[in-house]
């Protein structure tokens, strides 16, 4: 009771004003449940007179007044069972909108790390999934539990009223419910919701990335085995659901035989009792009592499913504390400004969450204002996590980074944010028109200034067929554009930012010959006067590089210009050499 009572308080923090509708619904769905069973006190009645007139049928003067009296009160339980839900709806959408602007308000302030740790899908499922458990148990379970509070109280009363043999003998099946019930319903019971949680949550967010990669699937006609994480999460979920359902299916075999039972033994007590001689009094609550007896079964049930939707309601709300407990990086109390476009990396080193390896071990590296450096290696030797810390995706656990001279943990969000931008190789487009699209990178850019962004980035080609040019939305009625195209209209939201470090991550990786060229003379225009940095595969995207690093797990191999770095014999002439043989390729060529 305790938890659900702790469930109810933290709900009620997202209900402001409204909590008071909870309550006035919790209230209204009571006093329905019990108007709900006066009408079976007038179907005794009915059936008392019927009895007692047999068989002079028309001296039972009293049936059409007990009838629609009987009618009446369940049309106005219905009403104010009517009123109850409107109550709860209204108090559960409120929730359910200030949980999710509430986490998502405090998901802006996490860091862009955050997404990379916790991913996407997962992330997603907490927002939407997790406050739609809260608004289903607001708007339905929660008042039913009034009811299944006092229904049963109104059912024993008249259960143990008109005949108290039959009523103790009715309860008899509904004990055995609660006892099997109580033990699919514990602490093991709520381990396992949050496992299936768990496990529901790992494989969405693998099934989000497994979607992402669908074009890369297709072009290599691999199959789904090709992402064996998705499949191994699907398979795990499958025997954790089929390992539950075979461990809750004797228990639950025997609650619904012991709730259903009920019938069975209200025959079985008028077969014994009328041993003894039949007699009206014995006939009319035999009759009464077959008639009122499905409300138990019925009862027993929502009692059960409410408490599966507690326990999801419960596990609901520590997901969503998940994320509320996450700790914005700390913003320094006197911010500090850049005082150049310089970057400095002081031995720093950077371990992932969870990691055991450092992506990053004692890195050292300075670029002086209005350079351009390149960062190349190896997949996953942590070009990208570099370029990550410097724009403060995290904060690093050795070492020290600083901008224009100052700690980046000294400097204030926002004032980094403006200072650094990054280009991504999958840079993402919103479903909104292309000038709205390249305005949020300064909302406050007026429309001439966001068309000279977008000239400047080689884009007029993109206006041109665009339906509607500038104003034309993105993903709407069949609209789509290149992945080239993207990352151009991309370069425009950088153009318009006008931040003085630029960090250019495979930028043109998804880009054809074509979109290359348009996209490397954006890069050009873009780039004056900024400090850049550049990651990158291909090679000959960096060797006007003023240096280059070689970066190799976590650490720099090497470095200095294009034309030294082939002298010295090193990972990097290595890479030249194969990237030129690759480049050299042709289909059809012998060895």
């Amino acid at each position: 009771m305790k938890k659900k009572n702790s469930a109810m308080a933290r709900l009620m923090a997202y209900a402001g004003a409204y909590r008071y509708l909870t309550c006035l619904s919790y209230i209204l769905s009571a006093v329905s449940a019990l108007v709900a069973l006066t009408p079976f006190w007038y179907i005794w009645r009915i059936l008392q007179e019927v009895l007692t007139a047999a068989p002079n049928y028309e001296n039972a003067q009293n049936l059409s007044r007990y009838g629609w009296t009987a009618v009446g009160l369940a049309v106005l339980a219905m009403f104010i069972y009517i009123a109850s839900l409107w109550c709860s709806h209204l108090s559960a959408f409120r929730v359910q909108r200030n949980m999710r602007t509430r986490v998502m308000e405090h998901i802006i302030t996490l860091p862009v790390g955050f997404l990379s740790d916790w991913g996407t899908g997962k992330v997603r499922k907490i927002v939407n999934d997790c406050a739609a458990n809260t608004e289903t148990y607001l708007a339905h379970i929660w008042p039913d539990k009034a009811g299944m509070v006092f229904t049963p109280i109104g059912l024993i009363a008249l259960l143990l009223v008109f005949d108290w043999r039959l009523g103790l003998l009715c309860l008899i099946p509904v004990a055995i419910g609660f006892a099997v019930m109580s033990t699919m319903m514990g602490k093991k019971m709520q381990e396992s919701m949050s496992q299936y949680q768990s496990s529901l949550g790992t494989m969405t967010s693998e099934a989000v990335e497994y979607v992402r990669g669908i074009p890369v699937v297709k072009t290599f006609g691999q199959t789904v085995f090709s992402f064996k994480r998705f499949k191994k999460t699907i398979d795990d979920y499958s025997l954790w659901t089929i390992t539950y359902t075979k461990q809750m299916m004797r228990p639950m075999l025997i609650f619904t035989t012991a709730i259903n039972a009920v019938f069975a033994v209200i025959i079985a007590a008028g077969v014994v009792l009328a041993s003894g001689g039949i007699t009206s009094e014995l006939l009319l609550n035999l009759l009464f009592y077959i008639i009122i007896t499905p409300i138990i079964t019925t009862t027993m049930n929502k009692v059960m499913y409410a408490g599966e939707n507690s326990m999801l309601v419960e596990d609901s709300l520590n997901r969503v504390n998940s994320i509320l407990a996450l700790r914005p990086l700390p913003e320094p109390p006197k911010p500090s400004e850049p005082k150049d476009n310089s970057i400095t990396l002081k031995g720093i080193s950077f371990t992932y969450a969870g990691g055991s390896k450092k992506a990053a071990d004692g890195v050292s590296l300075s670029v002086a204002p209005g350079e351009h450096i390149a960062l190349v290696g190896p997949s996953g030797g942590g070009k990208t996590t570099l370029a990550s810390l410097i724009a403060r995706f995290w904060d690093v656990q050795e070492g020290q980074i600083l901008v224009g001279g100052v700690d980046v943990k000294e400097i204030g969000k926002k004032t980094l944010m403006d200072t650094v931008s990054f280009v991504f190789q999958d840079s993402k487009l919103f479903k909104m028109s292309v000038l709205d699209n390249i305005r949020m990178a300064r909302p406050d850019a007026t429309r001439e200034q966001v068309l000279q962004a977008l000239h400047e980035a080689q884009c007029d080609d993109i206006l041109e067929k665009l339906p509607s040019g500038v104003d034309t939305i993105i993903g709407a009625k069949g609209v789509y554009v290149s992945g080239g195209e993207q990352q151009r209209l991309n370069i425009a939201r950088v153009m318009l930012k006008n931040s003085p470090i630029l960090i250019l991550d495979e930028a043109t990786a998804f880009a054809d010959p074509d979109n290359e060229s348009r996209v490397q003379a954006a890069f050009s225009k873009l780039s004056q006067g900024r400090t850049v940095i550049m990651i990158a595969h291909r090679l000959t995207t960096v060797t006007s590089a003023d240096r280059i690093y070689v970066v190799k797990d976590g650490r720099v191999a090497e470095y200095g210009k294009h034309e030294e770095l082939l002298t010295q014999g090193g990972l990097y002439e290595w890479m030249w050499k194969e990237y030129q043989t690759a480049a050299s390729w042709k289909v059809g060529a012998r060895a």
